[in-house]
């Protein structure tokens, strides 16, 4: 498990370190605010010891700028401190903090503390996990796609990187369901999720079931080039399957429709300006005749 302590007295992170050490956590250490929300947005750790006396940004505000971002509210916060009193200590609370632990150190203390929020940690993601799965395909559902979306252009306008998103339809999925009936439609849609999420395999892409037939893809910079080479990559792989579909007028098997954008995110835009692009290019790779591709690359709307 990946832990970040954050204290400005780099003896008391030693000190926190050494505790550790035998459960062979991997530890991240940072002596400010600062740092420490660049160090957990880049490693994403799995719990914060964090110190509530600190100069410049303090650990009640580091606090309340991780429960802030989108990607970091979930790590529970343990705050570390020489404060007593019961408001300091309703105050961490109030913030997000999931305990206090007080100096001088005690080791078994620590240790106990840090192994109950880790284990709570590892339930509370496995049940959202479970709630971010759809249960036909396997694969991630709409509200991890909306959840993933929100986190990856919050980064973007950070870094000022790019963000491509592709909208992926079966073509004529209705007449195959009506023709075949509905457990074959379900086996189909199994089939497509599958090969879909087997072909965005990168580390920065991202497959979702959107809803219906419908699939969409979330991934990082590529360039336009590099995005339209991997959406006719995934229209291939589809296309190689030849899955029956005697009701589709595209061909004698299942395709399928692909429309991909890709924008530099800026603060004036919304996520949502993104799948408006994806969308509108899918609706041409349709109206062209389907079982193809449709891609635009914008860095404004």
């Amino acid at each position: 498990m990946r832990i970040l302590i954050v204290d400005d007295v780099p003896d008391n992170i030693r000190v926190l370190s050494r505790m550790l050490a035998e459960d062979r956590h991997e530890i991240f250490a940072s002596t400010n605010g600062r740092e420490a929300l660049t160090i957990a947005e880049s490693f994403v750790p799995d719990l914060i010891l964090l110190d509530v006396m600190m100069p410049g940004m303090d650990g009640y505000e580091t606090c309340m700028a991780l429960k802030a971002n989108p990607l970091l509210q979930s790590i529970p916060v343990i705050f570390v401190t020489a404060l007593s009193d019961t408001d300091d200590e309703t105050r961490g609370l109030s913030l997000g903090a999931v305990d206090y632990i007080t100096k001088p150190f005690k080791e078994a203390i620590v240790k106990l503390r840090v192994r109950t929020h880790l284990e709570l940690k590892q339930q509370r993601d496995l049940l959202g996990r479970l709630t971010r799965i759809d249960g036909l395909t396997g694969i991630p559902n709409r509200r991890a796609f909306d959840d993933r979306l929100d986190a990856e252009w919050r980064r973007a306008i950070r870094v000022q990187n790019q963000l491509t998103l592709a909208m992926i339809d079966i073509d004529h999925f209705k007449p195959f369901n009506d023709n075949y009936g509905h457990v074959e439609g379900d086996a189909c849609l199994r089939r497509v999720a599958e090969t879909l999420e087997a072909g965005a395999n990168r580390g920065e892409d991202f497959m979702a079931r959107y809803g219906g037939e419908e699939f969409v893809l979330l991934s990082g910079s590529t360039g336009q080039a590099g995005m339209a080479s991997l959406v006719e990559k995934l229209r291939a792989a589809i296309d190689a399957l030849r899955i029956p579909h005697c009701a589709s007028s595209v061909a004698p098997w299942v395709t399928v429709s692909i429309g991909a954008a890709l924008c530099r995110p800026t603060p004036e835009m919304q996520p949502t300006d993104l799948v408006e692009l994806a969308d509108a290019e899918l609706f041409t790779a349709k109206r062209l005749g389907r079982n193809r591709v449709s891609v635009t690359a914008r860095n404004g709307l």
